[in-house]
Parts: C-alpha cells; sequence; structure tokens
C-alpha cells in the first residue's frame, strides 16, 4: 500500500512539474509572438511611412516631365489671335493717328493703312499688329477711342501643330546631316550624282519645314487687329444689321438709280457729241446733194404737147 502510495504521488509530482513545465514554455511562446509582432509591426509599417512621405513631397513638388514632352501650360501655348473692331469717331485721321501711336507704344507696326475722307462720309481701315502678349489691353485702347459699334475676337490654338513642326524639323535635319557625311565618303560619279540629288531634296523639305515654322512663329507671336473707323454721319452696314424695307426705301433706291443712270447716259451722251458734230454735218450734207442729183437724173425732160387736128367739115 505504502508503495502505491508513493508510486502515485511521484506520478502526480511528475505530472504536475509537466504542467508547469508547459505553462511556461506557453507563457514565454505568447510573449516571444507578443515581442516578434511588435517588431515585425515598425517593420512592416515602416515602408508604409515612406511611401506615404514620399507621396507628400511629390504632392508638393511639380511632376517630372519626360525628356523632350513639350510644356503645355496655357501661358506656354502657341494661340494666334485676331480681332476686328468698328468703331465711330468725330475726327477720323486723329482717331487713326492715335490708333497708331498706341499700337508703336505696345510694341507693334501697321501693316495696311486705307482711308476715304470726304466732307460728308469719312473712314479708315487699318491692318495693325500687335505682340500677343498685350493684344487684350491694345484692343481695350482701340475700342475707347469712340463708340464702339462691333467687336470680334478668335483665337487658334496652334500648339500641336507647332510641336509636330519641330519634330518634323529635327527629324529632317538628322537625315541632312546622314546625306551630307554619306556624300563626303562617296568615290564615284554615280554614287555622288545620286546623292547630291538626295541631299538637295532633303534640303529642300527642311526649309519648307522651317518656313512654316516661321509663319506660325509671326502669327502667334505678333496678333493681328482690323480696325475700322468711321465718321459720325457716316451710313454703314455692317454684318448682323438689319436692312430697312418699305415703299420709300424701294422709292429711294429707285430714284438713286434712275439719277445714276441719267447721269451716265448724259456722259455718254457729253462724249459722243462731238464726234457727231464732226462727222455728222459733212456726211448730212453729202447725203443731201447725192440725193438732189439722183432725182435729177431720174426725172424725164418734158416734150410739147402735139398741135390741135382740126375738125372735118361735113358736106352740104
Amino acid at each position: 500500500m505504502d508503495v502505491r502510495r508513493r508510486r502515485s504521488r511521484g506520478a502526480a509530482v511528475v505530472a504536475l512539474g509537466l504542467a508547469a513545465m508547459v505553462a511556461v514554455g506557453g507563457c514565454s511562446s505568447a510573449g516571444g509572438d507578443d515581442r516578434a509582432a511588435s517588431e515585425a509591426a515598425p517593420a512592416a509599417g515602416a515602408p508604409e511611412r515612406g511611401t506615404v512621405e514620399r507621396g507628400e513631397a511629390g504632392a508638393g513638388a511639380p511632376p517630372a516631365s519626360g525628356a523632350g514632352s513639350p510644356d503645355l501650360r496655357v501661358d506656354q501655348r502657341s494661340i494666334i489671335y485676331t480681332g476686328t473692331l468698328r468703331v465711330r469717331v468725330d475726327d477720323v485721321d486723329g482717331a487713326a493717328r492715335r490708333a497708331v501711336e498706341a499700337v508703336t507704344a505696345a510694341g507693334g507696326f501697321v501693316g495696311g493703312d486705307r482711308r476715304h475722307s470726304t466732307a460728308d462720309d469719312a473712314s479708315a481701315e487699318l491692318e495693325l499688329r500687335v505682340p500677343a502678349a498685350r493684344f487684350t489691353a491694345v484692343v481695350d485702347e482701340l475700342a475707347g477711342l469712340g463708340r464702339q459699334e462691333r467687336r470680334e475676337i478668335h483665337t487658334e490654338d496652334v500648339t500641336e501643330e507647332t510641336v509636330d513642326l519641330d519634330a518634323r524639323i529635327a527629324t529632317q535635319r538628322a537625315r541632312v546631316e546622314n546625306g551630307r557625311r554619306l556624300l563626303a565618303r562617296a568615290t564615284t560619279i554615280s554614287d555622288l550624282v545620286s546623292l547630291e540629288g538626295e541631299l538637295a531634296k532633303r534640303e529642300a523639305d527642311l526649309a519648307s519645314l522651317e518656313a512654316k515654322k516661321r509663319r506660325l512663329a509671326d502669327l502667334t507671336a505678333l496678333s493681328t487687329i482690323t480696325l475700322s473707323l468711321v465718321g459720325s454721319d457716316a451710313r454703314t452696314t455692317g454684318a448682323g444689321e438689319e436692312t430697312e424695307l418699305g415703299f420709300l426705301t424701294g422709292l429711294r433706291g429707285g430714284w438713286k438709280v434712275f439719277v445714276t443712270s441719267l447721269n451716265v447716259l448724259l456722259t455718254v451722251l457729253g462724249a459722243v457729241l462731238p464726234w457727231l458734230v464732226a462727222l455728222g454735218v459733212p456726211l448730212t450734207a453729202l447725203l443731201v446733194v447725192l440725193r438732189r442729183r439722183r432725182r435729177r437724173r431720174d426725172t424725164p425732160p418734158v416734150s410739147a404737147p402735139p398741135p390741135p387736128v382740126p375738125a372735118a367739115r361735113s358736106a352740104p
């Protein structure tokens, strides 16, 4: 019995020892797992913080542009501005002089000047070229010369065409350089002739592209304003204005046409009358003389009447 009790007590002690060992191992493993998790969390979170910091830094910094990519901001776009103005003024010549001064002060020049000055109807049409940066300011200044009657502003964005021309010019220049290198290494006459022809063609294409680029650069750098100045008494019918209708309007138009036609007829008659006098009078006199001679020739001569025949007497 004692032996059995001792064995049971030893087994219980061994079981309690195993349980304690298992409990200690579980606590240590749990603590190790917690520490590993806590250590792994910063390691896993570090890239995320770096990514966020890089994202925040990238949000404030301008986007990096690729090599050769065009700057397509609004202030860097190629835009052609054209404007049309019609202003009614009291003094056409004075307003035209002030317009030229305003354009010259803005750094532009006058491309065309057409004026019509009479006592009742005076007008002037100016073609003005101004820098694109001063386009709006100059238009407002010109509109202030008098009473503005019409304003039309048109824009044309040629940025894509300009970028395409730049790329084509760069490619064509490279082709020209290659042609020149090949021409320098040519050894036979046939190679020289063929390469010279090909090089001349490439240079002509390059010159054409560069001319188009200069034309676009001129149109984008200098805007065009067509300014029409009309006097206070001038009658003009512009686009969008209604045309007068009615009996009196037709009567006035018909009378103007009649007077114009009569003036033309009198002018033609005055031009022809000297010729009629110089040639008509001698010709008329000649015709009269010829007609008289013909009448004399056609008239038969008058013969004497025959003597009367005596009447026969009857026998008694």
